[in-house]
């Protein structure tokens, strides 16, 4: 069961065993805030025995409370269809990928800067770019090489296009990098999430070129040992995760 449709069962499950309370009395109905916070428990237990990722946890345990919270606010709906439609242009792939928005910042990107050759020419791919912030720090640093994004999501993706308009050797793609190819590519950089690097690695080892390599920042690959583990020293903690093909 994908995790977003486990998430929507397991809230569901939650709202039905409070509507079934106050059917038979056994909670108040004056007291929303308790109704809400028992509405949350019931969805973080019907989320474990799904086996949900436990970050689901905090989320259905807020989810209630914090609807509570905003009908008390009195906001005009609009509010909250405008806050819909800009989470939806940012996150919407993230439930179809498995993937959240994360961004690099730029102690990484200069990290990454060093870690490419500047004696020869390379073609470095950024799988889910977000807004491009490394991407334009590369294409600064390495003037002699071509960089290229692929971001799904279509803010993030349309930032990154006007931002990166006058590098001439970065190039942005909105597009599903999973039915893209890499052939052509002799870096591939991946700030994903645990979930897609196994079916990540396999398609890498298929299609790039032998001597190629991945940087993988903060996921490392499960059960490959990479060839480097880079420690960036920024506030993160952040580790790249070299691995060559």
């Amino acid at each position: 069961m994908p995790p977003a449709l486990k998430a929507l069962v397991a809230q569901l499950v939650g709202f039905g065993l409070m509507a079934a309370t106050l059917v038979f009395g056994l909670m108040p109905a004056d007291q929303p805030l308790a109704l809400m916070v028992f509405q949350g428990g019931v969805a973080a237990a019907a989320s474990l025995a799904l086996r949900a990722d436990n970050w689901w946890i905090p989320i259905h345990l807020a989810f209630g409370p914090a609807l509570l919270f905003a009908a008390r606010l009195g906001l005009h709906p609009g509010w909250y269809l405008g806050a819909f439609v800009l989470l939806l242009l940012i996150y919407g792939s993230s439930f179809r990928t498995q993937v959240p928005l994360f961004l690099s910042n730029r102690e990484t990107a200069r990290v990454v800067a060093d870690l490419l050759p500047v004696d020869r020419s390379v073609r470095l791919l950024d799988l889910g770019s977000g807004t491009g912030g490394l991407l334009r720090i590369l294409a600064a640093a390495h003037p002699q090489s071509q960089f290229v994004g692929i971001e799904s999501a279509f803010l993030p993706y349309l930032i990154s296009r006007l931002a990166t308009q006058a590098q001439p050797n970065c190039v942005i793609h909105r597009a599903d990098f999973w039915v893209s190819k890499f052939g052509e590519f002799d870096v591939v950089y991946a700030f994903l999430s645990p979930v897609p690097m196994p079916r990540l690695w396999r398609k890498l080892n298929v299609e790039l070129k032998r001597g190629s390599l991945l940087i993988a920042n903060s996921f490392p690959v499960p059960t490959v040992t990479p060839e480097r583990v880079v420690d960036v020293g920024d506030r993160r903690g952040t580790r790249l995760y070299l691995y060559r093909i």
